[in-house]
């Protein structure tokens, strides 16, 4: 009887499991280009789906819209852990104002506090969602013949809540990506 029982719980629980499937992942990183140059090595990211469709109701409400990437730059070594060198953290946060009609995006931390306004859902995406020129660190800091690559890891969140329970019901999401391995040094 006690084994019956078990059984029929754990069919109801896999049930209401199958039923509350997790949204489909929309937050990808698109472009992530690492530019090498004899000052510094710069990072450029460009997110896609940084709105995704459970966000829209939340946003015409006024709730704001908080996207953050944190930028490594990893020294990869052969026969032990990878090394990580650098860490810089972007985050910006979009809010609509209601009355006004309005999208705001402010620079949160990372880069200089900018604020721009609009009225275009599509450019406040835009501005949102493309993070240009992190510079990491001088190239001269680095071994010329150590091997590097940068990994992004994005968030996108309804009032910057990150959980879960948040990820699981579609008001936040997140990706990672890495980038090509490369060297300071040009091989010839």
């Amino acid at each position: 009887m006690g084994s019956q029982r078990l059984r029929s719980h754990l069919v109801a629980t896999a049930l209401v499991l199958l039923a509350v499937a997790p949204a489909r992942a929309e937050l990808r990183i698109s472009d992530l280009d690492v530019f090498l140059n004899d000052h510094e090595v710069t990072v450029h990211v460009v997110l896609l789906g940084a709105l995704p469709e459970g966000f829209q109701e939340g946003i015409q409400s006024g709730i704001p819209t908080h996207v953050r990437l944190v930028v490594e730059l990893w020294q990869y070594l052969r026969f032990l852990p990878d090394r990580l060198l650098v860490t810089k953290t972007v985050e910006r946060t979009m809010a609509y104002n209601v009355v006004t009609k309005e999208f705001k995006v402010a620079v949160v931390a990372g880069e200089a506090p900018r604020t721009y306004a609009t009225r275009d859902l599509r450019d406040a995406q835009r501005i949102l969602s493309e993070i240009r020129s992190v510079k990491m660190t001088p190239a001269a800091s680095l071994d010329p013949a150590a091997v590097i690559y940068v990994r992004v890891n994005a968030v996108a969140a309804l009032n910057g809540e990150n959980t879960f329970v948040t990820r699981m019901g579609g008001t936040a999401e997140q990706t990672t990506r890495q980038s090509d391995y490369r060297t300071i040094q040009r091989v010839q």
